[in-house]
């Protein structure tokens, strides 16, 4: 489409700033050793967080990321992980940063918080910071975002505001120079159902921070401090100068696309709209969100942080994929535009509960507007949902509350030029977690998986074919409440330079009173006992995964993903 010759104004938060040079010379050779090593240290906090955690969410499906981050609060490293956690974290540490000053911070510190409107994220979503302090100076943040199984608020159909969702914690210290703040600890305890669970994937996140600042200070005693700071700035910078070489390598232009999501899961039915426009300049990127849709009722909508993040990962993506550590230097060329009060840049009270569903929809359609620009570098549209059925009751076997969770499932991907789409992979939100196995969930909770398969030509067709989806068939052991809040029904997974759409995801249920039910839409809640239930205001999805539902005599889930 035409060139841009313009420049878009932009907040001040949507650009990466860019480093004083030095004048100093930089060693290569501890450049790379400081390269590797901060991989190292981010991928080690993921270990130890892995290995101590309670929750199945976190050592299972990994719906966790850790970072090092300058004491600006730039990206040093953070782990190969969630993507779209990509700038939550930063803006965390620097809103932690801003809260109690630098001045204020000491060794010993930890600091909390789970604020939607900052992590971009859900309340789940809980965040430790600790400064690392060497001989007195500030020289970094060792941080750790997690996911808890539960943090309070209701737990079946929709919220409609942030308060219904459960805890919310300010910036709070954990740990004041060593000292673990009790009231807090007792606050949370009074909060969440489980509260062992949640004491314990606490002091897993505390393990995780407390080895990014042993492992980090190790890297300064041996290479110096100047040094290792050094080394990390020139690593910006060449993550900066590859990001613009390839951006150059995209004729310039004014690019737009346009798709929607099903609805809000209370207006049902009601389409709400996506729309980006990409310019291309030279070696930098502007992404434009302005006309994605308003905020909305139901708890799709993220914080802007996540809003910056879709930018980010499809600019990742398309630039400089497989370099590492990603750090903030990748995105010094990259501008983005996100007004407030968007699905992706909400404000208080917009309920979030389910904040990772647009926002993948929304990278999927950046890829759309530059395919015709550069058709080799994107994919067809994917399967872009979690597919994760929640489920909640009472252990008939221990006679105790449970909350189980089956996702992130995964679905089919869209083909590429050159190759098929990938099969039964989780959705680009959720970039390297796990499906559970399913011999732990079994163990785990009252159920039993009886199929679990690739769908058979649920991809588009075209020369190169899109990823297979998956089907997931369960029996529920005992009465209990199901959720699934799927995405993707009606705007199926998109082909590429003609290719045909995928098949469109499903979501059925299946018992004793009822019989068989495949619904209209997959946004739903539905109650396995008798009579059973299910809520309007949370209508069932069908999208790229399909979804069975039966009581304790019954089958229960049945979920399959597709795409392009």
């Amino acid at each position: 489409m035409g060139t841009a010759k313009m420049r878009n104004p932009l907040t001040r938060d949507a650009r990466i700033p860019r480093r004083r040079r030095s004048h100093h010379k930089i060693d290569p050779v501890i450049t790379e050793i400081v390269r590797n090593g901060v991989i190292a240290v981010t991928e080690e906090m993921k270990t130890n967080l892995m290995r101590t955690a309670y929750n199945i969410i976190i050592y299972e499906a990994l719906d966790f990321t850790t970072g090092l981050f300058t004491p600006k609060g730039e990206t040093i490293s953070i782990g190969i992980g969630l993507p779209m956690f990509i700038r939550g974290m930063a803006e965390t540490v620097k809103a932690k940063i801003a809260h109690f000053g630098l001045a204020n911070m000491h060794p010993g510190d930890i600091y909390v918080t789970n604020d939607s409107y900052l992590t971009g994220s859900h309340l789940n979503h809980v965040t430790l910071t600790l400064p690392i302090f060497r001989k007195g100076r500030l020289v970094a943040f060792s941080c750790c975002m997690a996911h808890w199984l539960d943090i309070g608020g209701i737990l079946g159909g929709m919220s409609t505001d942030i308060f219904s969702e459960g805890l919310q914690i300010p910036i709070l210290k954990y740990q004041d120079r060593g000292r673990v703040n009790a009231t807090v600890v007792d606050i949370i305890r009074q909060n969440v159902r489980l509260p062992s669970r949640a004491m314990g994937d606490l002091r897993a996140q505390v393990t995780a921070v407390k080895t990014g600042e042993r492992r980090f200070l190790e890297l300064i005693e041996r290479y110096g401090r100047d040094a290792v700071l050094e080394a990390i700035a020139a690593i910006m910078d060449h993550a900066e100068a590859l990001a613009r070489t390839r951006t150059r390598t995209i004729p310039d232009g004014v690019y737009e696309a346009e798709s929607y999501m099903d609805d809000d899961g209370i207006d049902i039915g009601r389409r709400v709209p996506i729309r980006v426009r990409v310019v291309v300049e030279g070696d930098e990127m502007t992404v434009d969100l302005s006309e994605v849709s308003k905020q909305v009722r139901g708890f799709y909508n993220s914080g802007i942080t996540t809003g910056y993040a879709c930018a980010q990962v499809a600019y990742k993506c398309l630039t400089s994929p497989t370099d590492y550590p990603i750090n903030d230097g990748s995105f010094r060329s990259l501008k983005t535009i996100v007004p407030p009060g968007r699905v992706i840049s909400a404000v208080r009270p917009a309920p979030m509960r389910w904040w990772m569903t647009y926002p993948m929809t929304i990278v999927d359609t950046i890829f759309k507007a530059l395919a015709p620009a550069i058709p080799d570098r994107v994919i067809a549209g994917h399967h872009a949902d979690l597919l994760a059925s929640s489920f909640h009751g009472i252990n008939e076997r221990t006679s105790e509350f449970f909350i189980g969770s089956f996702g992130p499932l995964g679905g089919g991907w869209g083909a590429k030029m050159t190759e098929d789409g990938v099969s039964a992979t989780v959705c680009i939100n959720d970039g390297d977690t796990h499906n559970s196995p399913n011999e732990q969930a079994e163990f785990k909770f009252p159920i039993v998986v009886e199929r679990y398969a690739l769908v058979p030509d649920s991809g588009g067709a075209g020369r190169r074919r899109g990823g297979l989806g998956v089907e997931r068939v369960v029996r529920a052991r005992t009465n209990m409440v199901v959720n699934n809040q799927s995405e993707r029904a009606h705007c199926r997974p998109w082909g590429s330079m003609a290719g045909s759409t995928a098949r469109a995801m499903r979501w059925s249920c299946a018992s004793a009173e009822i019989g068989n039910a495949t619904f209209p839409m997959p946004k739903s809640w539905w109650r396995s006992s008798s009579p059973a239930t299910r809520s309007r205001s949370a209508p069932v999805v069908v999208a790229a995964t399909a979804i069975h539902w039966r009581g304790r005599s019954s089958r229960f889930a049945r979920t399959c993903g597709k795409a392009t």
